[in-house]
């Protein structure tokens, strides 16, 4: 019986790699899907469904199992188990085997999403060997071209360059936040403009200020040199020197 967190992971691997490659149409990639493998398989009804499995190189397109002998004799290029109680025992083992010598998987994962116990193998000369984890602890797929590692508990792709693939819902997020950090600096733009253009009303303002000031000073010395010419000539009316006064 599947737990939601088993359900959860499957989901995450699914829906990440169809966002990543939603320009791709050439691979095939599920969930809990049977693959029959032979015909001696189907009549013992010894079914084999993966957790999760890529197909490289293969039409993409809905399928109810993954048939091998209708697609081209094509098998797994990556296959990821998630571990639980009553499977743990049969992924590191059984599965492990199967997916090693009747398979030929180049990549099998498996991940605990209770425990977290991560580990994957790379097919080398019929045999699988551990894969190596890098600085950040991420496992790298040369079939998909992606690191996987854990992040926030749950089992995540990563590029090359470590950057974390988004879930559709992250991604959603990403581009609103995009688009809302646009649209503010744009506000902000706008607002800046507004206020480069209210200091140069302000400054026009201040010159014009400026202007009527010494307009004014130069009305009022004008003024008072009149005042002081009247004064004078009605002095001299009188009879009086100016300069004496």
């Amino acid at each position: 019986m599947e737990s939601d967190l088993h359900l959860q992971q499957i989901i995450i691997l699914l829906s990440c790699l169809e966002l990543l490659w939603q320009e791709k149409n050439d691979y095939y990639a599920s969930g809990n899907l049977t693959i029959y493998y032979n015909e001696e398989q189907l009549k013992k009804r010894d079914f084999c469904g993966p957790d999760f499995f890529v197909v490289l190189d293969t039409e993409k397109r809905p399928r109810k199992s993954w048939v091998v002998w209708g697609e081209q004799g094509k098998y797994p290029n990556v296959i990821v188990e998630i571990l639980s109680d009553s499977t743990a025992n049969i992924d590191r083992t059984k599965k492990k085997i199967l997916y090693q010598n009747t398979f030929r998987t180049p990549n099998y994962f498996w991940f605990d999403p209770n425990t977290l116990e991560w580990q994957g193998f790379r097919l080398i000369e019929g045999q699988y060997q551990a894969i190596s984890a890098n600085e950040q602890g991420y496992l790298w797929s040369e079939e998909l071209g992606l690191y996987l590692g854990i992040f926030d508990r749950k089992l995540r792709y990563f590029t090359v360059d470590g950057q974390l693939v988004p879930t559709p819902q992250e991604a959603e997020l990403q581009q609103r936040q995009a688009k809302e950090q646009i649209l503010l600096e744009k506000e902000q733009e706008r607002q800046a403009k507004e206020q480069a253009l209210l200091e140069k009303e302000q400054e026009r303002q201040a010159k014009e200020q400026a202007l009527l000031e010494k307009e004014q000073a130069l009305l009022e010395k004008e003024q008072e040199r009149q005042a002081k010419e009247k004064l004078a000539a009605k002095l001299r009316e009188l009879g009086i020197n100016p300069q004496t006064i």
